[in-house]
């Protein structure tokens, strides 16, 4: 009885959540590209005041890079020091 709960209730939740999935995956996909826009901003040229607490973040970024500079639409590395394709 408590699997078939389970069963229905997931059922339910899908039902109501599946129109707004591609909404919310969107929504953080700008999301995610502001933060590499703000992490990256002092390599791009854009001064960043907090350029010295971002700059711990560069390794973990680096890792996505290829895909973010790819959506915004870039065929190469905007970085003269980055080089991924």
């Amino acid at each position: 009885m408590a699997t078939t709960w389970r069963s229905f209730s997931h059922q339910l939740t899908e039902y109501y959540a599946a129109p707004y999935r591609a909404a919310f995956l969107k929504a953080r996909q700008q999301e995610d590209d502001l933060f590499f826009l703000l992490v990256l901003s002092e390599a791009l040229g854009v001064p960043n005041p907090a350029s010295f607490h971002t700059m711990e973040l560069l390794p973990i970024v680096y890792e996505d890079f290829h895909a973010w500079h790819t959506r915004m639409g870039t065929d190469r590395s905007p970085l003269e020091n980055l080089q991924c394709c």
